[in-house]
Order: structure tokens, then C-alpha cells, then sequence
């Protein structure tokens, strides 16, 4: 039986939130793999992880890939460039079609300076014992309220502590539902159709809609540009091929959303925010056409 590491993660910084996704993410790959037979069940070990039966697969070049892969992803997230990760299933050549994309959505993590990855999220202010008024028996204010009597904002700056409210949860609450997202994971997979034989797939990276958020291609070497019709693009800028757009508003490409779509789980806890859905994409049903003709 094969075996990954079940401590239950504190989420305290920025780094401890995208090292527990990727975490997770690792395992829903090598879930999804063995799922939806992408290589021979028999090439995958039984394991556990947060206390749920999961598969791991054994072949060391498949392991080596999504551990680089998984890698990459977390460095382009720790940037708080990236809104959502995708396992997208391609059908075989010559059409090598995407036939489904398995999303994990982390546009709702928090947003931080690249210096902060490491710094402790400040607690909130509900949970700071210094504003209880009833921990200042000389009724004199809280540490961390500002002064009455004006609103001027240069006379009241926000309080560093404050600014960041993240409350990590206790240390069972993430691996809790982190098992919950499996278990209807698994349950949903059993709801697709089948695959054809002789599938790929890639994992890919959608990098929030925003100024300055560029794509890490040229820089880094790791990625390389989606096909123009699993790519979101903004009006009048590159790769208007998408179709057209109104008010500078972002044009999804014709093979983002699928034919039909399954939402899985919606995660929340503390600083850590993710949804889990499942796209089946139109080339999956022209294919079921094609083979009943």
C-alpha cells in the first residue's frame, strides 16, 4: 500500500495555504488518473490520505511529471497570479479533442505581497482578546480600536494586525473536507461517460483577468501557451480568434465550460477558499455520435 503524508496542515501563511492545495492537488490527480483509466488500474497503489481511500500511481516517469507539474503550479500560485488549475483529458490523435477538464478554482485565495508568503496572517479582530470590552475593566479602549472622536483616515490608519483576517481553522477542519471533496470526487466520476482508449492529458493554469498579471511562458520555460479554444482572452488584445468581445470584457474560448458541467465540492477554511468542478467538452459527445453512426 502505497502512502502520502496525512499531518493536518496549519494555515497560518500564505505558503502553508498553497503547499496544503497543492497537497491536495497532487492526490486528485493521481485519483483522477486511475478513475477515469488513463493508464491500467492495476499500475496504481491503494493509499491513504486524510483519512480516505485514495490511488497513487507506482510508475516512476508518471510520478516525476505531475510531482513537476504540481511544482510549477505552485510557483505561479504563490505569485497570486493564478484563479484556477485544470486536469484537462485530451482524446487521442489525430484529433486530440479536450474531452474533459477537472477544475480547482483558487481565484478567492488571498492576495499578498510576494514578501509576505512566510508572514503570519495577522488574527482578527473578533479573535484578539484585547478587543473584548470586558477584558478592560478600565474601560479604556481596545489596543487595536482607534481613537473616537474624528475620522480623519491619516489620524486613524488601519491597523497592520487588522488588515489581514484570517482565522486558521483548527488543524481537522481542512483534511475534513478535504476527505468530503474525494468522496464526491469519486461519485461524480462514475457519472461521466466513458473515455475513448489511448487518452492524454496536461495540466494547465488560467491567471486572473488583472493588469500586470503576465503569463510565465517566455520567462520560465515551464509552460507553453493553451490551444486558442481553451484560452480566455481580453478584447483587443491577443488571439482574438476566441471571438468577439464587448467592453474590453474577457471571451471564454470555445472549449472553456464544457457541454455540461458538474460541480463537485465548494471548500472554506480560514484564508483557504476553493471550488471543484468537472467540464465534459463537446469533442466527448461528437465522439459518442461518430461511434454509433
Amino acid at each position: 500500500m502505497g502512502s502520502y503524508n496525512s499531518e493536518a496542515p496549519v494555515l497560518d501563511t500564505y505558503q502553508a495555504v498553497v503547499s496544503a492545495y497543492c497537497d491536495f492537488l497532487t492526490v486528485a490527480i493521481h485519483t483522477i488518473l486511475y478513475e477515469r483509466n488513463i493508464y491500467l488500474q492495476t499500475s496504481f497503489l491503494k493509499a491513504r490520505k486524510y483519512n480516505y481511500p485514495v490511488r497513487q500511481s507506482r510508475h516512476p516517469k508518471v510520478c516525476k511529471w505531475i510531482q513537476d507539474a504540481v511544482v510549477a503550479v505552485e510557483g505561479e500560485i504563490l505569485k497570486c497570479t493564478v484563479a484556477q488549475t485544470s486536469l484537462i483529458i485530451h482524446a487521442p490523435p489525430p484529433s486530440s479533442q479536450p474531452l474533459e477538464r477537472y477544475v480547482f478554482s483558487t481565484s478567492s485565495f488571498p492576495r499578498i505581497l510576494p514578501s509576505e508568503t512566510r508572514t503570519p496572517f495577522a488574527p482578527s479582530p473578533s479573535n484578539n482578546p484585547s478587543n473584548n470590552p470586558s477584558n478592560n475593566p478600565s474601560n479604556e479602549p481596545p489596543t487595536n480600536s482607534p481613537p473616537s472622536n474624528t475620522n480623519d483616515p491619516q489620524s486613524n490608519p488601519p491597523d497592520p494586525a487588522t488588515t489581514k483576517r484570517f482565522n486558521p481553522p483548527p488543524t481537522s477542519d481542512l483534511p475534513e473536507q478535504f476527505r468530503a471533496t474525494f468522496a464526491r470526487l469519486s461519485t461524480s466520476l462514475t457519472k461521466l461517460k466513458p473515455l475513448p482508449e489511448d487518452c492524454s492529458f496536461t495540466l494547465a493554469i488560467e491567471l486572473r483577468d488583472e493588469e500586470g498579471v503576465e503569463a510565465p511562458i517566455e520567462r520560465e520555460g515551464r509552460w507553453v501557451a493553451a490551444e486558442p479554444g481553451l484560452q480566455r482572452r481580453k478584447a483587443g488584445g491577443h488571439g482574438e480568434e476566441v471571438g468577439d468581445t464587448e467592453g474590453g470584457e474577457s471571451k471564454r474560448g470555445k472549449d472553456l465550460g464544457g457541454v455540461r458541467t458538474m460541480p463537485v465540492r465548494s471548500l472554506e477554511a480560514g484564508a483557504f477558499k476553493m471550488e471543484v468542478w468537472v467540464e465534459e467538452g463537446r469533442g466527448k459527445f461528437q465522439s459518442s455520435v461518430e461511434e454509433g453512426e
